[in-house]
């Protein structure tokens, strides 16, 4: 993968982790919404319960209801979900469908029962609509198109009708609205801005320190876990396997004739040979191993649950592999491995991959190419 594929990706990556925090500052600071919104709408029923037409005013409240109890289940399945299950492609087209539903009852709601001719129950309606637009900046920050939507279904009914009304009032109020909300759709975007910036420099800086962490442990030539590396995972899968009483095999690999190679051919196509060898060993490998390079030409693979019998046949397949690679000019790419059982040797791993590197050179010693056991 070149440097262009690798940025792409982790472009991606930040760009879906920052999608899914926006959705989570969403839903943690809008639940108060849910509630405000409806407790508004029947504060101003009930102050203006003398101005308003009765049946109006039950049927807008009865609507809400049902929208408001739509919203509350979305927020109660949302945190009753598995985190992994939290995703913005499942929940941000239901949040928004509920939104837009519970923002445009209020906003034609709020129409309905206003009346034409009582200019202080237009004004308390008025004044209700501007502090839903209020709290919808605090509640939907996070994102920036969601605000402006809910503040457009809730003031531009209301607004709009006032526009055109004869008198001089009502045309006041409502430039005054259109005016109040083109500073708050410039404060919407700063906010939203601002916290998508927030998210994306949180999720790089956590990326970043992901990767300057593997690669401390990473041997740069192979991709291999590095020898400190190795070893502390090596530690810990040899104690997990001691607790448990299963067996834990050691294969010790060393490529034959190694210096001759650099010395004939240069140390560029000896440090391709080792990253033919470390790809050989990543594709061998299960998930369950420990593997890493040691130094130079030596590398180590733990393999854990697994009998005698099998790591033998793992490291007759490895043989195989490394064999059938190339590197021109390179004639030939053999290794010698050596075997070691927790079954019948090691009282602590450094004794158990002391075992296995006898055999390494017992393998070495009858031929090279093959692969020994330790007795």
């Amino acid at each position: 993968m070149d440097d262009f594929e690798l940025g792409r990706d982790q472009g991606s990556e930040i760009a879906g982790k920052v999608r899914t925090d926006r959705l989570q500052q969403l839903f943690r600071q809008s639940g108060a919404a849910v509630f405000g919104s409806y407790m508004a709408a029947v504060i101003l029923c009930w102050l203006c319960w003398d101005r308003f037409d009765h049946a109006v005013v039950v049927g807008w409240v009865a609507l809400l209801t049902g929208s408001t109890l739509l919203r509350i289940s979305m927020f109660i399945g949302y945190f009753r979900a598995q985190p992994s299950e939290r995703t913005p492609v499942r929940w941000e087209s239901w949040y928004w469908s509920t939104l837009v539903l519970s923002a445009g009852i209020w906003g034609a709601g709020a129409l309905a029962v206003m009346p034409a001719d009582d200019l202080l129950a237009q004004a308390m309606v008025m004044l209700f609509t501007v502090g839903m637009s209020v709290s919808a900046v605090s509640c939907y920050s996070a994102y920036g198109n969601m605000t402006m939507v809910s503040i457009g279904l809730v003031l531009l009914p209301c607004s709009t009708w006032l526009l055109f009304q004869p008198s001089t009032l009502q045309v006041g109020m409502a430039l005054s609205v259109f005016v109040f909300a083109s500073f708050v759709a410039s404060a919407t975007r700063k906010m939203s801005g601002a916290l998508e910036t927030s998210f994306r420099l949180t999720r790089e800086l956590e990326l970043e320190n992901r990767l300057s962490v593997r690669a401390a442990r990473t041997d740069e030539l192979t991709g291999l876990k590095n020898r400190r590396a190795f070893f502390d995972e090596a530690h810990k899968l040899y104690l997990e396997c001691k607790g448990k009483g299963s067996i834990l095999c050691v294969v010790m690999l060393d490529m034959d004739h190694f210096k001759h190679i650099n010395d004939s051919y240069g140390h560029q196509v000896g440090d391709q040979v080792l990253r033919q060898v470390g790809a050989a060993i990543s594709a061998s490998i299960r998930k369950t191993d420990v593997h890493g390079r040691l130094g130079g030409e030596e590398f180590a693979i733990l393999l854990p649950d697994t009998a005698l019998d099998v790591a033998m046949s793992i490291a007759h397949e490895l043989i195989q592999t490394i064999a059938e690679l190339k590197a021109e000019p390179v004639e030939r790419i053999t290794a010698s491995l050596g075997v070691a059982s927790s079954a019948f040797t090691g009282e602590s791993l450094y004794s158990l991959m002391n075992s296995a590197d006898k055999a390494l050179y017992k393998a070495k010693s009858y031929g090279r190419n093959q692969v020994a056991v330790a007795e």
